[in-house]
Order: C-alpha cells, then sequence, then structure tokens
C-alpha cells in the first residue's frame, strides 16, 4: 500500500524538490512490529535488515521474498551498521555490546566494557574508512525490561565511544551529552554528526542533532548544535550524495542541508525512529517507524562510502 505523493512532501526551501520524486509515494512494506529501529541494507543479498527491539528480534525483507525473521532471539539487538568487508555490526541491548556477526554466522564481540565497566547499552554504530568503528551508549536498554534488562548503569553517564580498527582500544570521545543517539559521519569523515535525545528523559531536554570536528581521525572537537528537531527527536540519520542529512522525527523524515537549513519533509503517518538508503541503485529510503517498515524513492542516492 502507498500513501499518495500528493500527500507526503512538505518543502521548506527550493532545494528540496530536486530531491525528492513528485510521482513517488510512501510504501509500507511491512507492519506488526512494537518498536522498530535499526535499518542496514545489504548489497550483496539486495534485502534489508532490521530491528523490533521489544520482540527481540531482527527482520529482514527483500523484493521479491517479502518479509520474514532474520534472528530471534536477537538480545534486543538496536542500531545496525556494515563494516568494511560487508558484515553487520550491531549494538545490542541485551549484551550491552557491540558485536559483529561474522560471514559464517559466528559473532564477535568487540566492545563490552570501558575502563572495566559493563557498557549501559550501546545504540547506534558507524564505521569510518579507517576501519574504527564509533558507537553511541545511552541508556535505553536498561532503564527497564521492555528494551533489554533494567540494571543500573555502572559507568555512570551515557557516552560516545570508538573503538580502533587495529588494536581494539575503546576511548571515549564524547561525555558531554544527555543521550547520545543516532550518529554519522559527513562525506569526507572531517565531521561527525551526533543526535542527543535527552528530551525522552527530561522536561526541556535536548532533542537536537550536534556537528564536531573528527581531530587527527580519532577525537572530536566543538559541538555546536546544528539542527533542533521538532516535533520529536532525530533518533537515526543517513547524509545523502550530497552531504544532506535525512533524520527520523516525529512527523516523519526531515531533510536538512549541510549548512543546516531544513529543505523539507517526508511525511510518516507514524513517529519515525530511522532511515538508511538502500536498493540496487542506491536511491530508496527505507524508514523504520514504531511498528512499520516504510520505503520511498528519491531523486538523490545515498552516500557512497569514501
Amino acid at each position: 500500500m502507498a500513501a499518495s505523493p500528493a500527500s507526503i512532501y512538505v518543502h521548506a526551501d527550493a532545494r528540496f524538490r530536486a530531491l525528492v520524486i513528485g510521482t513517488a509515494g510512501l510504501d509500507c512494506l511491512h507492519t506488526g512490529s512494537r518498536w522498530t529501529e535499526g535499518p542496514v541494507y545489504l548489497p550483496a543479498t539486495d534485502e534489508l535488515i532490521w530491528s523490533d527491539i521489544p520482540n527481540n528480534r531482527l527482520l529482514r525483507w527483500s523484493e521479491g521474498a517479502g518479509a520474514g525473521v532474520f534472528r530471534q532471539p536477537s538480545d534486543y539487538n538496536n542500531g545496525n551498521t556494515l563494516d568494511r568487508e560487508g558484515r553487520i555490526v550491531g549494538c545490542l541491548h541485551g549484551a550491552r555490546a557491540v558485536v559483529r556477526t561474522e560471514h559464517d554466522g559466528s559473532r564477535t564481540v568487540l566492545a563490552s566494557h570501558w575502563q572495566g565497566k559493563r557498557l549501559n547499552s550501546p545504540n547506534d554504530v558507524v564505521v569510518k574508512s579507517d576501519g574504527s568503528i564509533w558507537f553511541t551508549d545511552p541508556a535505553y536498554g536498561i532503564d527497564s525490561d521492555y528494551e533489554g534488562h533494567k540494571a543500573d548503569s555502572e559507568i555512570g553517564a551515557c557516552n560516545v565511544y570508538r573503538i580502533d580498527g587495529a588494536s581494539g582500544e575503546i576511548t571515549l570521545v564524547a561525555g558531554d551529552m544527555e543521550r547520545p543517539n543516532g550518529l554519522a559521519f559527513s562525506l569526507d569523515e572531517s565531521r561527525l554528526y551526533i543526535a542527543d535525545t535527552g528530551l525522552t528523559h527530561r522536561a526541556g531536554g535536548p532533542h537536537h542533532i550536534r556537528v564536531f570536528d573528527v581531530v587527527d581521525g580519532a577525537r572530536l572537537r566543538g559541538g555546536e548544535v546544528f539542527a533542533t528537531i521538532s516535533p520529536g527527536l532525530a533518533d537515526g540519520f543517513r547524509l545523502d550524495a550530497h552531504g544532506n542529512i535525512w533524520t527520523s522525527a516525529g512527523d516523519g523524515v526531515h531533510c536538512y542541508a549541510p549548512d543546516g537549513t531544513l529543505l523539507g519533509k517526508v511525511l510518516v503517518p507514524e513517529v519515525v525512529s530511522n532511515v538508511v538508503f538502500g536498493g540496487p541503485r542506491g536511491n530508496r529510503l527505507f524508514i523504520t517507524a514504531t511498528t512499520s517498515l516504510y520505503a520511498v524513492y528519491l531523486a538523490v542516492n545515498g552516500a557512497a562510502r569514501p
């Protein structure tokens, strides 16, 4: 079922018209989940994998086969990405760890502790061209038994970390956020965008994306607010080939130019959690939104890896 193209686009800037296809509607590909998250597209098999966190499962969808279960239980898997070798790197609330699925199906724990203390519940993850892995660690998976296992934070803070691609060393790169969430590098990897969704736990809390300079490929500097999301939160986001950010929001997907200008919106009938570009040509935006998986074809492709 597809929503009418005329009803799904909100144009806030003239530049948005070149990014969307006026005749392309919003397709609902699957529904029946509790809270969808963590979409990742697998080019090798032309399929979409995503998380249904409260139901403790990963789902899969492809054009020919439709939807089915990819892994259950999933250890309350949240965010996912691919590393440089096409392996899925996932954030597991249950294990409180960042875990890589090898090509043979076995799993390797990449991070579970920092300075001897257990991580909270890794949330979202990106892989840099040098093989380093960057991830956020809010406490959503230990706040209750709904999306993980209720527990106290051993670290006592919600931080952003980097795993060195060669040594595996884990370092803290950002420690001044309330609930760090989605993250993505700029096209040239000179900047890192990180969402703070502290509004979920504090009235008047942050609901914005910050942008940091990447120093020497391993440290962050700065952190000014890039965009404030309203309504809703920047739970997860991706960049297109022009460097525009397509982010989750309360009323759909918001698109921001690299200069921070809101270009437009793709309206979705459920609260959006995350997005990813996929399809054989990289021009289809897959959208996880509360109970459902949606998709829309765009006039722009997703960002290519550096």
